[in-house]
């Protein structure tokens, strides 16, 4: 159901209709799924040994995040370089609980498996992201604008184009300061928010999250707004995704509530 723009400013297109195939079946269930997005090898971060004491941290990690993971997101470090290894990892904003630890164990499995033995990589998925690498990004991080990447629906709008994708902008940014409100008096920000919006007879879905380590969530959201105008002009739906925010738009609910 959706076609990919880019990565790192090439065209992604292959595992595309695999996505394509996954993301029709889920629409009846929300897209309350593991489908597979996205992955991006960390080749030059060099390979780890089977018996290493790279695979070693690595595996109390794994472990250690699958114990402890209560909010849906953790970013943390583990070991001595140049053994370190660093977790991001982090649920999207309705996604929790079992579902949200089903997602974390899909991940560390896939990323297992496309980047076999590579000490880093990143895989998205619809409910979930995970970022290992052999450095850890101190917090608050910056915004991340290489590991960037878009999809979108193939269907086009029926209407007036630019009348949706104004309106569709617009509610996005007003989703903003939702989003970097804080839950309560001296509690973080919630960095996530989510709404729907009639727009004639149809409604509009959408969300906006950023990670929980980063400095300027405003400014990674607006930053990827605009790259809509990219990818997802006149589309039915649209997302763009990062290690440090994320949107997404539909013509179809979407989220859980």
């Amino acid at each position: 159901m959706y076609s990919s723009y880019f990565l790192s400013k090439r065209l992604v297109s292959i595992h595309m209709l695999a996505i394509q195939l996954l993301l029709i079946r889920s629409v009846s269930s929300l897209n309350l799924t593991n489908a597979y997005l996205n992955h991006k090898c960390r080749v030059s971060e060099g390979k780890y040994q089977s018996g290493s004491k790279y695979e070693e941290n690595l595996n109390y990690l794994i472990k250690t995040v699958s114990i402890n993971l209560q909010n849906g997101f953790e970013h943390i470090s583990y070991g001595e370089a140049p053994n370190t290894v660093a977790f991001i990892f982090q649920c999207r904003g309705d996604s929790y609980g079992s579902k949200c630890r089903s997602c974390y164990a899909t991940a560390v499995a896939g990323l297992r498996r496309r980047c076999e033995r590579n000490k880093g990589g990143i895989i998205w998925y619809d409910q979930c992201f995970l970022d290992v690498s052999t450095s850890d990004q101190r917090a608050p991080r910056k915004i991340d604008y290489e590991n960037r990447f878009s999809l979108h629906n193939p269907n086009n709008i029926n209407g007036e184009t630019k009348l949706f994708n104004k309106k569709t902008e617009d509610f996005l940014y007003n989703l903003i300061p939702k989003a970097t409100r804080s839950a309560g008096e001296g509690n973080e920000p919630i960095y996530y928010a989510a709404g729907e919006e009639r727009l004639g007879t149809k409604k509009l879905y959408a969300m906006v999250q950023c990670a929980k380590d980063i400095a300027l969530c405003k400014d990674c959201l607006e930053l990827i707004i605009r790259e809509l105008s990219k990818c997802c002009q006149g589309k039915q739906g649209g997302r763009v995704l990062s290690t440090t925010c994320n949107l997404r738009y539909e013509l179809y609910p979407f989220i859980s509530t």
